[in-house]
């Protein structure tokens, strides 16, 4: 059974999306069973801005965001975990809005 969550972030769609799908972001936002050790990326579409990661050393483990605009330039995004509590859920996209300030502050 996974768990739902959703944020509001005030970053630009497309600023989430490619955060969450760096590969050298991954490791400090996602739940340690689905960080990969070779920089893969997630299965993603930037048409959409959804992507999601699997674990085969973790069966049983997966994650799914869905980033969409929200109002004054920000964004909504949800998450599906599956693996893990309804608290890892919430730390997760915690973690994934750290990384998106970050990433603002940094550019």
């Amino acid at each position: 059974m996974g768990t739902r969550v959703e944020r509001g972030m005030s970053a630009p769609p497309e600023v989430v999306f490619n955060t969450a799908t760096d590969p050298d972001r991954a490791s400090a936002w996602l739940p340690e069973p689905l960080r990969s050790d070779g920089g893969e990326r997630p299965q993603a579409s930037a048409d959409d801005l959804r992507a999601r990661w699997s674990s085969d050393a973790s069966p049983g483990w997966s994650a799914e965001i869905q980033v969409e605009p929200a109002d004054a330039g920000g964004s909504r995004v949800r998450l599906d975990l599956t693996g893990g509590d309804d608290g890892l859920a919430d730390e997760t996209l915690a973690n994934l809005a750290r990384e998106v300030a970050d990433n603002l502050t940094a550019g």
